[in-house]
């Protein structure tokens, strides 16, 4: 190759080296801005972004909120509904109870409760309790023609006794008090019915037999307070 020939060779590559770093030059400058407008553009849609996350963030927070309270309005509702179930299946044992032959002990004695017989008792003892004594003495001796094998018969014959004596009936209440101390000696309304018992015989007139009752009362129960009432009637069995 010839000299001249080389050097329009490099100067010809030397041109376009220019001409090439121009473009670039101007290409970065332009970039910059660009750049900038960028940035700038991207940080207003950032901003923008999180406004909008923050926005779905207190949406979610409500929704949230909104569906604890759904939760626990429910929770409340099955509480409720439990409650409400538990009841109702007493009330339903209550009423099967009331259809159906119960076992049941009453002071001591077992037996088998039928259908109605609680309420009849209770009905007469409540008689008492409120002094219809007639209705009460109906009411007692009527439980215990129907229901002589009840658990509650022992109770049945102690007021239907005390319901005679204040009727002042000494003689039926002294049958009604002899037939429980008889049948049921080892019960807990005893001494109490021994009691009566010696009241009404000496009610009677008959002091020597109301005496005997009084002692063996004291005897046999002497620290009960019906003991204590005994030995104060005995002053009048003289």
């Amino acid at each position: 190759m010839t000299l001249n020939r080389a050097l329009k060779r490099a100067l010809s590559t030397g041109a376009l080296a220019f001409l090439l770093v121009l473009p670039n030059t101007a290409w970065a400058l332009f970039s910059d801005d660009e750049a900038r407008k960028a940035i700038l553009d991207l940080r207003k849609t950032l901003a923008s972004t999180q406004l909008e996350l923050q926005g779905q963030i207190e949406r979610l927070k409500s929704e949230n909120a909104q569906l604890r309270g759904q939760i626990e309005n429910l929770q409340k509702q099955s509480e409720e509904l439990g409650a409400s179930q538990k009841t109702n299946y007493r009330d339903l044992d209550a009423r099967l109870g009331k259809l159906e032959p119960q076992t049941l002990e009453i002071e001591g004695v077992t037996g088998t409760i039928q259908p109605g017989e609680k309420a009849a008792y209770d009905e007469a003892l409540g008689a008492f309790q409120a002094g219809q004594l007639k209705k009460a003495d109906a009411g007692f001796a009527a439980f215990v023609r129907k229901y002589n094998a009840s658990p509650y018969l022992p109770l049945a014959l102690y007021w239907l006794g005390n319901t005679k004596y204040a009727l002042k009936e000494y003689p039926a209440a002294i049958n009604q008090l002899q037939t429980l101390i008889k049948t049921y000696p080892k019960h807990p309304r005893i001494p109490a019915a021994m009691l009566t018992l010696g009241n009404c015989q000496l009610e009677s007139g008959n002091k020597t037999t109301a005496r005997k009752t009084y002692g063996d009362l004291i005897a046999n129960y002497p620290d009960t307070e019906v003991a204590v009432e005994a030995r104060q009637m005995l002053p009048r069995t003289k």
